[in-house]
């Protein structure tokens, strides 16, 4: 790694583009969570902003045909867990802030999420399908630990007998494990538990917020010690960092109960190929340039891909041997292992109980 003069510590991007606000109900914060407390060392970026907004809609129909998913729900925008892979990021340049440190930094928090899902659910007009947590950004992200919308739409689900996925990297989900029980009872959840690498120096250089690894093979044997269906994504998979870890991650998935092992292939979509670029330069001088065309071999030359059904797993030879990889530990260790379908058929009676009492 260079020196600590020009890497930004306890933050996954390393630049930004300066723009001005409008004036907004906001709060800071200062924490940096465990980073700096295992670092021993001072915060170098200033504070993060929370925005309260409220906006008409929020259950969003995904039209993108390659990521298994129908609906999503997102409580939060920006994410402070500070993935510097994630092609969540240019989603905040719509809302006018930078898809670098303004994505980790000005979070908005959408305070009428609750309202407006409860609204979703009893219109006559909605057609029970899946919905997911969060699909953009995490949400179980460190706020929530204190404002709790993630754990109140849980309610809501677990109310109107709704299915619901969530895909997370954070071990504060088990917080709601008492939801989590009451709705797996119907098999109306599913967990997608985010698990990059193995390694601890690897994830605080590539996810320098999240949970540690420790946490999150915690979080995957507690909640599958409740009958809770976990699966675990290793996304994204990046030539020259994390490549190497696709057996022993697949073993250790295995061995403390998950249900299924996905992946995807890193992808440096708009915005994100040169926050990427600048962050390893800094982080890991060193195979900086080696990396970077491993990833581009594995989309036609370029950093990014946006080929439906090809932009996920890449091609050519390490797209091609990182799948092989994955058919063989998948097969070695978690062959058998099925996860139920999610039930939609209780939301449908429940509609038609109320529907009765009028």
């Amino acid at each position: 790694m260079s020196d600590g003069n020009s890497y930004l510590k306890g933050r996954g991007a390393q630049e930004n583009v300066s723009n001005k606000f409008d004036a907004f109900t906001h709060e800071f914060r200062d924490d940096f969570l465990n980073y700096c407390a295992m670092e021993d060392e001072e915060p170098q970026n200033t504070k993060t902003v929370l925005i309260d907004t409220f906006p008409k809609t929020i259950v969003n129909k995904v039209n993108s045909p390659d990521v298994g998913m129908g609906y999503s729900l997102n409580p939060y925008q920006g994410c402070e867990h500070g993935c510097v892979y994630c092609y969540a990021r240019n989603s905040h340049e719509y809302w006018g802030y930078s898809a670098g440190l303004d994505f980790e930094q000005k979070i908005l928090v959408k305070r009428n999420s609750v309202e407006l899902l409860e609204k979703k659910l009893q219109s006559p007009r909605w057609q029970v399908t899946p919905i997911v947590l969060s699909g953009n950004t995490d949400c179980y992200q460190p706020i929530e630990k204190r404002l709790e919308i993630t754990r109140k739409l849980l309610q809501t689900f677990l109310k109107y007998k709704h299915p619901v996925a969530i895909i997370t990297k954070n071990a504060l989900i088990q917080r709601d494990l008492d939801i989590l029980k009451e709705l797996a009872k119907d098999d109306l959840i599913k967990v997608h538990l985010s698990i990059t690498s193995l390694d601890e120096t690897t994830r605080r250089l590539l996810e320098p917020r999240t949970a540690t690894v420790k946490k999150r093979l915690e979080t995957l044997e507690k909640l599958s010690s409740e009958n809770i269906p976990v699966s675990v994504m290793m996304a994204p998979i990046i030539p020259g960092i994390n490549s190497h870890e696709i057996f022993p991650l697949v073993k250790a998935a295995s061995e403390r109960g998950a249900r299924d092992v996905g992946y995807t292939m890193v992808r440096l979509n708009g915005a994100i190929g040169g926050i990427f670029t600048n962050w390893i330069q800094k982080a890991m001088p060193d195979r900086a340039e080696k990396v970077l065309n491993q990833i581009a071999e594995c989309h036609g030359g370029n950093l990014n891909d946006s080929v439906f059904g090809r932009r996920m797993k890449g091609s050519g030879n390490i797209a091609e041997q990182v799948a092989q990889q994955f058919k063989i530990a998948k097969k070695k260790h978690l062959s058998g292992r099925n996860s139920p379908g999610l039930n939609c058929a209780l939301h449908e009676q429940y509609k038609q109980g109320q529907m009765k009492l009028f």
